[in-house]
């Protein structure tokens, strides 16, 4: 059975960019609703049927915070990426306060803007299907316990670690971005708690390296990802 297409609701009212953005999102196979003014954009939203959101700040008539606002009233679960050139903390957490999922400032790269999305989409199709136990390679990981366990090894992970780790392992071979995984688990991405996080994936690259075939690698200026590598069959 063919995978259906992904349906993004995108409103940016710079059309020559709107016009880019939207044949480049088409190019990767997702399926564009583009609305070019912010009055417009409730009308076409409660039209469609979508799996992510992706809004302008600064538009016309209606702002991008007031849209994701009135959206937020209708479905509480759908993502929402904001993107502006608006860079100011207050407004930074002005988009977290109305239900963001996440803020890009402009200018962008248009391939950690894909990577974003597909981790955002992923992230809400695995988020029914959490569970306890997960095998990850050669190791077995209770997420509950927070006990990661290769062979008669058993080791205890802290509950950042634990969680860390449960991220990777619902994405795997996936990018999992930096803000994201910041804000789900530490609630904040300044400076500090970025600093935190590469403490806490060094020692999970120390925990998994009894494995050679798990790679947790770090995509500059992105994210992470949790490296699984196929073994090929016995012959």
């Amino acid at each position: 059975m063919a995978i259906k297409p992904a349906r993004i609701f995108l409103v940016e009212d710079d059309l020559s960019f709107g016009s880019v953005l939207k044949s480049y999102l088409e190019l990767n196979d997702y399926v564009v609703e583009w609305v070019d003014d912010g009055k417009y954009a409730m009308d076409a939203f409660r039209r469609g049927s979508y799996d992510i959101c992706i809004l302008d700040v600064m538009l016309p008539n209606v702002d991008g915070f007031t849209i994701a606002g009135e959206i937020r009233k209708i479905n509480t679960t759908i993502p929402i990426v904001f993107l502006t050139a608006k860079k100011l903390k207050e407004d930074v957490l002005k988009g977290y306060g109305v239900g963001g999922d996440d803020y890009i400032t402009k200018p962008f790269d248009t391939d950690i803007l894909l990577a974003k999305i597909k981790a955002i989409i992923a992230r809400r199709d695995t988020g029914d299907k959490s569970r306890d136990l997960y095998e990850i390679g050669k190791f077995t990981f209770n997420s509950k316990l927070r006990i990661l366990k290769i062979g008669d090894q058993e080791m205890k992970l802290s509950p950042k670690e634990a969680q860390l780790l449960e991220l990777l392992a619902n994405n795997p071979n996936s990018l999992i971005p930096r803000e994201m995984a910041l804000k789900k688990i530490w609630g904040s991405d300044d400076y500090f708690t970025a600093r935190s996080m590469d403490v806490y994936v060094t020692k999970l690259r120390k925990y998994l390296s009894a494995d050679p075939d798990l790679v947790i690698k770090n995509i500059h200026g992105a994210g992470f990802q949790l490296i699984i590598k196929e073994n090929p069959p016995q012959v």
